[in-house]
């Protein structure tokens, strides 16, 4: 309790210096002769204040769960083994661990790489192996989202484990989970991902031990905590609530659009030359009649599919009520073709095809009227044929398919649970190369969602629960505010550009103690857990953040594909150091150093003003210290044991 009090008095001490220092900022300092950096940089302040206030939120409630009770004894669990290309003893050391859990349960490797010699490895150890079928083919695959649904489909457990192919289950992970499921709205019990091929000085920053505790558990105290992808047991009831619903609302989706769509057509085709005939103004009033009923029944919450066969049988029977007339017009407008092309033996009537093509084309064709709300109501499909399944209980918005599950799961009520404790040994990226795909994955797929569906505007979660999950996908934008932070030191050095317009005591008096309780927030929230190397890389991995919400962008709003790319779970072959990978960054560095160069010589030699510069300079030696985590992640060569011991062998 009186650590849960001091880091309330330590998140409100900071809120109140924070807004203090960034009002004074907007209101009274900014250098409006340099206003492109000067704003600027107050933007990025901002930023940093809402992403501070999020943060203080989170853990406002941070929550450290007791023991959950016994699980119950009759439960039925499948453990998922989700694999696509990774190495068949890398994915059977994952199984056979599974295999061995104490809860009894079923094991499946889900190959999405459909391998004939990894399905004989799976049934020579007596585990279940489970491949696409083909209704896959040719169809959206959703990466491995579509490869777990289509295991729910084959599967039968009230309970799902989830690993990837390189997380080794504990052989008590079941035993230390299922028990919170006594609470039957309980939908998800998620545990840390901890990699085991990661040394103490961690050069690739792959261990999160402040989201993998802190973080999540603040989550927790909001019924935040979310899915993230793996070493997580979900409650199959709960999926397959989310995957109804789902198909539910996109088929009435499809329908209400098709109809708008099909209105709209029926007020056009009034307009049509062939509505003038008795027999097609006759058909156009009964078929915008039956849209209309198609309509209100709809908003009645009548069944969709009794509703749109209905209409489709109305729609038939205003065709067909035209299809007299239509037979004599198309003899008089072959008789007319007949004589335009030279008489009835004229060798244009013996092409088919053109006189087919002259008449869909006539102006005055009757069909043509109805033939567009035809192609409407014919988009309707009760069934969504260009999906492999019908249900598809994960969601398929995204390239990283659990924070978008888990936040609808939200969305309709259920609960979630995060247990911190380690139950499962995953294997790190050893490459920058890797792990530069890794982390852009992330970025894509969680900007993917917010960009999709917002958070913000999910009304049927709790407030808290949508800013816990906007401030996840807020601190992708931290790209940004990076680039701003390395440059405003850089122009006041090298330019004499000063982004703030008042002296420098005014400014230390509201920065320094901002700061100083921002630090003190994290040292608190952490509780001795390391996050030097977190901070590192949150700032030092700018470009790839700017590229995971310039892309993402690009896909939501302008439909282009992503580069979607599985992160290899093994060393990747490299000659040397991957110099070319931080391009970026080398620039930024050598930026910074000319800075400090530049601004010794005008403080030495030319007397410059020492309290700005010499802030400055320390600025940019602090933003140098910061970058320089990527020479070790450069020419890191993987993790060997041999190595880990000789680096430290007091552990």
């Amino acid at each position: 309790m009186s650590r849960m009090l001091t880091l309330r008095i330590v998140v409100v001490l900071t809120l109140a210096l924070g807004i203090n220092y960034v009002a004074w900022r907007w209101l009274f300092s900014l250098n409006w002769d340099a206003w492109w950096i000067a704003v600027a940089l107050v933007a990025a302040e901002t930023y940093s204040l809402i992403d501070v206030t999020l943060f203080g939120m989170m853990m406002w409630r941070a929550y450290t769960r007791p023991a959950p009770p016994a699980p119950a004894a009759d439960a039925t669990v499948d453990v998922l083994i989700a694999t696509y290309n990774e190495p068949i003893d890398l994915v059977m050391t994952t199984a056979l661990a599974a295999r061995e859990i104490t809860f009894p349960h079923r094991t499946w490797v889900l190959d999405d790489g459909a391998r004939p010699e990894l399905a004989a490895a799976a049934a020579a150890a007596g585990i279940d192996y489970l491949s696409r079928g083909t209704e896959w083919i040719d169809r959206p695959r959703h990466a491995k989202a579509g490869n777990v649904n289509n295991a729910l489909m084959e599967t039968q457990g009230e309970f799902l484990l989830i690993l990837d192919a390189d997380q080794i289950p504990r052989p008590e992970i079941l035993d230390h989970t299922l028990g919170y499921f006594t609470d039957d709205k309980v939908a998800l019990v998620q545990t840390p991902q901890v990699f085991s091929n990661v040394t103490i000085e961690d050069p690739l920053g792959s261990q999160a031990p402040l989201f993998y505790g802190p973080i999540q558990q603040g989550k927790d105290g909001w019924n935040a905590a979310f899915f993230c992808g793996s070493n997580a047991v979900l409650r199959r009831e709960a999926l397959m609530h989310l995957g109804i619903l789902g198909y539910v609302r996109e088929v009435e989706s499809s329908v209400r659009t098709a109809l708008r769509d099909a209105s709209r057509v029926v007020r056009g085709a009034r307009r049509h030359p062939a509505a003038r005939t008795p027999a097609v103004a006759h058909a156009l009033t009964e078929v915008a009649a039956a849209i209309r009923q198609a309509r209100a029944a709809i908003r009645h919450d009548e069944p969709l599919a009794e509703v749109t066969f209905a209409l489709h049988e109305r729609v038939d029977a205003a065709a067909a009520g035209i299809v007299v007339g239509e037979v004599t017009s198309l003899a008089d407008d072959l008789r007319a073709i007949g004589e335009l092309g030279g008489g009835p033996e004229s060798p244009y009537l013996l092409d088919v095809d053109e006189t087919i093509a002259r008449l869909a084309t006539r102006e005055l064709s009757p069909f043509k009227a109805l033939e567009a709300v035809r192609a409407a109501l014919d988009t309707i499909a009760i069934d969504r044929g260009h999906e492999a399944q019908p249900v598809m209980p994960l969601a398929t918005i995204s390239v990283t398919e659990d924070m978008a599950t888990s936040m609808r799961l939200h969305g309709l009520g259920w609960k979630s649970v995060y247990h911190n404790e380690l139950l499962a040994d995953g294997l790190a990226p050893e490459d920058v190369g890797t792990m530069l795909t890794q982390r852009l994955r992330w970025g894509q797929g969680t900007m993917q969602v917010f960009l999709r569906e917002n958070p913000l505007l999910q009304w049927k979660m709790s407030v808290p629960q949508r800013l816990m999950y906007f401030a996840t996908m807020w601190s992708y934008l931290s790209g940004y505010a990076a680039v701003v932070y390395f440059a405003a030191p850089v122009v006041f050095l090298v330019f004499g550009i000063l982004p703030v317009s008042t002296n420098a005591w005014d400014f230390f008096l509201r920065f320094i103690p901002f700061m100083v309780a921002n630090q003190l927030l994290f040292f608190v929230a952490a509780r001795g857990i390391p996050t030097w190397r977190g901070q590192q890389y949150s700032l030092a991995l700018f470009p790839v953040w700017i590229e995971a919400c310039t892309t993402a962008f690009n896909n939501v709003v302008l439909g282009i594909p992503l580069n979607f790319a599985v992160t290899p779970k093994t060393r990747q072959a490299h000659t040397g150091p991957q110099w070319h990978l931080i391009k970026p960054q080398l620039t930024v560095m050598v930026l910074l150093v000319v800075a400090i160069i530049v601004g010794c010589v005008r403080l030495f030699v030319n007397g410059a003003e020492p309290i700005g510069t010499g802030v400055n300079i320390f600025w940019a030696v602090y933003d140098l210290v910061v970058l320089s985590v990527l020479f070790k992640a450069a020419t890191y060569r993987g993790f060997t044991p041999e190595a880990a011991e000789e680096e430290h062998p007091d552990q």
